[in-house]
Order: C-alpha cells, then sequence, then structure tokens
C-alpha cells in the first residue's frame, strides 16, 4: 500500500501496516494475551540482518481494559542505532491496534520524572504526539494508587489514539524514499 495521507479519522489497518514495514525491509509483530480479561500487548520492530539473524530496533509493552480510556502504555525502547522511522512504526501499530481490536480510544502513559532533564525531554516528546498532561504525580498518599501502577512518579498524560496515530503516520509519510 503506498503511504498517502489520511483523511482526520482514517487510520490504516494492522496488515496494512506490517506490510508498509515489510516493505521497508522490517519485522513489524504484535503479541496480545488476555489474562484475566485484560489485554497485554507487544509491539515490536525488527531486521533480518546479513547473516539471518533478527536485530530487533524497538518495542512498546502495554495493556488494556475493556473501556474508552482504556489503553496504558507502560514501556517504550527504541535502540540507539535504529533506523530513522522506528518509532512511529511502534506508535503507529500500537494505535491501530487498539483501535482495531478494543474499546479503547484514548491512551494513558506516566512520563517518569528519573531528572530533571529526562523529565522535561519525555513530557515534550510525548505533547508532541497529542499528549497533554491529566496529574502531576508525586509522593502525596493520594498518588500511591497511581505510583503502584506505574512505577514511579511523573506526569500522568493521556491522548487520543487516533491522533497519536496520525502524527506518527505523516512522520513516515515524511520520511525520505
Amino acid at each position: 500500500m503506498p503511504l498517502e495521507k489520511l483523511s482526520e479519522n482514517e487510520i490504516i489497518e494492522l496488515n496494512q501496516l506490517e506490510k508498509l514495514a515489510s516493505d521497508s525491509g522490517f519485522l513489524l509483530r504484535i503479541k496480545v494475551r488476555k489474562p484475566l480479561g485484560i489485554w497485554a500487548v507487544k509491539v515490536v520492530i525488527a531486521e533480518k540482518t546479513v547473516l539471518g539473524k533478527i536485530q530487533i530496533w524497538g518495542e512498546m509493552k502495554a495493556w488494556a481494559y475493556r473501556g474508552y480510556n482504556g489503553l496504558q502504555l507502560d514501556t517504550m525502547r527504541v535502540h540507539p542505532d535504529a533506523p530513522y522511522g522506528i518509532g512511529d512504526f511502534i506508535w503507529c501499530a500500537t494505535m491501530a491496534w487498539a483501535l482495531e481490536e478494543t474499546p479503547c480510544r484514548k491512551a494513558r502513559l506516566l512520563a517518569i520524572c528519573d531528572s530533571e532533564k529526562k523529565h522535561y525531554a519525555l513530557t515534550r516528546y510525548f505533547r508532541r504526539r497529542g499528549f497533554i498532561s491529566v496529574k502531576e504525580v508525586g509522593s502525596s498518599l493520594l498518588d500511591l494508587p497511581i505510583r503502584m501502577v506505574w512505577g514511579g512518579s511523573g506526569n500522568l498524560m493521556v491522548g487520543r489514539c487516533s491522533e497519536v496515530f496520525n502524527y506518527s503516520y505523516l512522520r513516515l509519510l515524511a520520511i525520505p524514499k
């Protein structure tokens, strides 16, 4: 499928993203489990090397429950030497999966505050993708449940899955052929 600009609410399907990744020389895989009625998803993008081995360039782990706001983004990793666009493939695939397979239309994440510099960079990165800060999670007793789920303090952020998808998809469009 050639890359073309999509209308506001249009999302390409996962199988089209997998083909797009394949046409770009990558393997895009999504592993989904559903223990106790909660989806656990892992999105991986890799490349087969000359020696026939697999080089994993990036991954995202998330979980989701049935609900409009149910997608919870846990961990995203991109290899420092990954080709340009790997993160965008991961974001597109994760959001497309949520929109196709779940009732989730919004995603939440915690921009962890390990250091001020890293936290600022993370928050800026997520805002560019369409996330907004909804709560500062700190050391308050009221924040304890959130800290237990996310494993730290920082900015709790929410984004519309379709907006996050479209931002990443438009970035994929801009990659030189």
